[in-house]
C-alpha cells in the first residue's frame, strides 16, 4: 500500500542568498543568515521566530571546507535561535533535499508543527585541486577513487553510456546548458546571471580589451564547440556542462497544514516525498540511467495520488547536464532514450510543455552542495505562486511541481511533490 502522510504539510516561506564567490571571511553560518531574512520577508503575515521548534540544515563538509564542525547550533547562534533542537544532515549533494524530507515526516507526525529547513555551503576557501578531492569523498574509496574517477569523470561515464544507446550527442548536452543559461540570466540570485550570447559578447569583448583579435562565432553552438572556450573536462561533458564550484545559502519554512494559512494565504503543499539508495557505479546493472531516482520518484507519486504526466514544472538535479537528461527520463517524464526529442524541440523552455529548472537549476544558478536541495523548494515555492519575477511560468497551469535531488551519482535520491490549492 501507497504509503500517507499523517497529517498535511505546507511551505509558507522560501528564500536564497546570492549564489556565487564569497570572500573567505564569510562563513557557511553568515550565508544562512542572508537566505533567512529572505526567507522572513517571503512570509506574508510574519511569524515569530521564537515559535520555530526546530532547525534541520544540510551541509556536505563545512569540517573539510572552512574546519567548522557543529554546523547546525553553530548556524542556530548566527540567527539567534537558541534552545531549540538542531540537526545537521549529509547525504551528498542530496543533504538538504534529504533534510527537507525529514521535516516533513516530523511534522506530519505531529511531533513539530513548525520547522526551519535549508541548506549552506561555503566551497570556495579551498582551490579546484582540493574542492574535488573533498567531492570525491562521497565516491566508493575501494573501487572509484582508486581508479582515478572524479564526479565529472563519473558523470562523463554514465553520459556515453546513454550516447551508446540512444543516439545522444554532445550537442544535446549542449542545449540543456543553453537553456540553463537562459533561465539563470532572469536571476539576480544565480552565479551565472548570463545567457550563453551574453557571455560570447563578453569573453569577445575581453580578447579586444587585451588587444588580440575579436573572436567571432557563428552561434551558441559554434561557441560552445571552441576548445579554447569551452574545454573537455570528461569527455562529452566541457566546462559549460558541469556546474560550478560555489558558495551559497538556501531556507523554507515549513509547517503543519492546519495552521499554514496563519502565515500566508498562499500556502504551497507538500503531497508526496521519496527517497531511494544505490550502489556505487560498478555495481550497478545500468548506468546510463539512475535507478534510485525511479524508486524515490514512485514513492513521492503513489503518496501524492499523481503520475510524471500530471506535473506541470520540475526543478531537477542538474550537477551536469547529462543528469537533467537522466532525471527527464528517470522521473517518467520520458520514456528510456526520448528525452533528446524533447530537448531538441524546446519542450522544456519556460515557454515548453514542461518547464525544467526555471532559476538555470544547478548548472547555471550554482550548486553549493548543501544548499541545492532547498534552493530547488525555493524556486517551485516561487513559481507556484506567480512569483518568479522575468522568468516566471507564463500562460501555464503551474499548480503541481516536483524538485529532485541526488547524492553523488544517484547513491542517494529524493523526490518531492508540490501543490498549490
Amino acid at each position: 500500500m501507497a504509503k500517507r502522510l499523517n497529517r498535511g504539510v505546507a511551505v509558507v516561506g522560501a528564500g536564497v542568498s546570492k549564489f556565487g564567490v564569497y570572500p573567505k571571511g564569510v562563513r557557511a553560518t553568515d550565508l544562512f543568515v542572508e537566505a533567512y531574512k529572505a526567507m522572513k520577508g517571503s512570509v506574508d503575515k510574519g511569524f515569530e521566530p521564537k515559535d520555530i521548534e526546530a532547525l534541520y540544515i544540510g551541509n556536505l563538509s563545512s569540517d573539510l571546507f572552512e574546519r567548522q564542525i557543529h554546523m547546525a547550533p553553530a548556524t542556530a547562534n548566527r540567527i539567534g535561535l537558541i534552545g531549540i533542537p538542531c540537526i545537521r544532515f549529509e547525504d551528498a549533494c542530496a543533504a538538504s533535499g534529504v533534510a527537507f524530507r525529514e521535516a516533513v515526516i516530523a511534522i506530519a507526525s505531529g511531533i513539530y508543527d513548525i520547522i526551519l529547513v535549508g541548506g549552506t555551503e561555503k566551497m570556495t576557501n579551498l582551490d579546484t585541486t582540493h574542492v574535488t578531492e573533498v567531492l570525491a569523498s562521497a565516491l566508493d574509496p575501494d573501487s572509484e577513487v582508486p581508479a582515478g574517477e572524479t564526479f565529472p569523470g563519473i558523470y562523463a561515464t554514465m553520459a556515453s553510456a546513454h550516447m551508446a544507446r540512444y543516439g545522444t550527442t554532445p550537442e544535446d548536452f549542449m542545449m540543456i546548458g543553453i537553456k540553463s543559461h537562459y533561465n539563470a540570466s532572469m536571476n539576480s540570485h544565480a552565479h551565472f546571471d548570463a545567457s550563453i550570447p551574453e557571455i560570447m559578447k563578453r569573453r569577445a569583448a575581453s580578447e579586444v580589451k587585451k588587444g588580440r583579435p575579436e573572436p567571432h562565432w557563428a552561434d551558441e553552438m559554434d561557441f560552445l564547440h571552441d576548445p579554447k572556450q569551452n574545454p573537455i573536462i570528461g569527455w562529452p561533458m566541457r566546462l559549460f556542462d558541469c556546474s560550478t564550484i560555489c558558495d551559497g545559502a538556501s531556507a523554507v519554512l515549513l509547517v503543519a497544514e492546519g495552521i499554514a494559512k496563519n502565515f500566508t494565504d498562499k500556502p504551497i503543499y507538500v503531497i508526496g516525498t521519496g527517497q531511494a539508495s544505490d550502489y556505487f557505479l560498478a555495481e550497478r546493472e545500468e548506468i546510463s540511467s539512475i535507478r534510485a531516482t525511479k524508486e524515490a520518484a514512485k514513492q513521492a507519486y503513489e503518496m501524492a495520488d499523481v503520475g510524471p504526466q500530471d506535473i506541470k514544472i520540475a526543478e531537477v538535479h542538474d550537477c551536469f547536464t547529462a543528469a537533467e537528461l537522466f532525471a527527464m527520463e528517470d522521473l517518467g517524464f520520458y520514456k528510456p532514450g526520448g528525452a533528446v526529442k524533447a530537448i531538441r524541440e524546446g519542450e522544456n523552455r519556460l515557454d515548453g510543455k514542461l518547464p525544467i529548472n526555471m532559476d538555470g537549476g544547478l548548472k547555471a544558478k550554482g550548486h553549493p552542495i548543501g544548499a541545492s536541495g532547498t534552493a530547488m523548494v525555493v524556486e517551485i515555492f516561487k513559481q507556484m505562486r506567480e512569483e518568479a519575477g522575468p522568468r516566471q511560468v507564463k500562460k501555464k497551469d503551474v499548480g503541481l511541481g516536483l524538485m529532485h535531488n541526488v547524492g553523488a551519482h544517484g547513491s542517494t535520491v529524493v523526490v518531492n511533490i508540490f501543490e498549490r490549492r
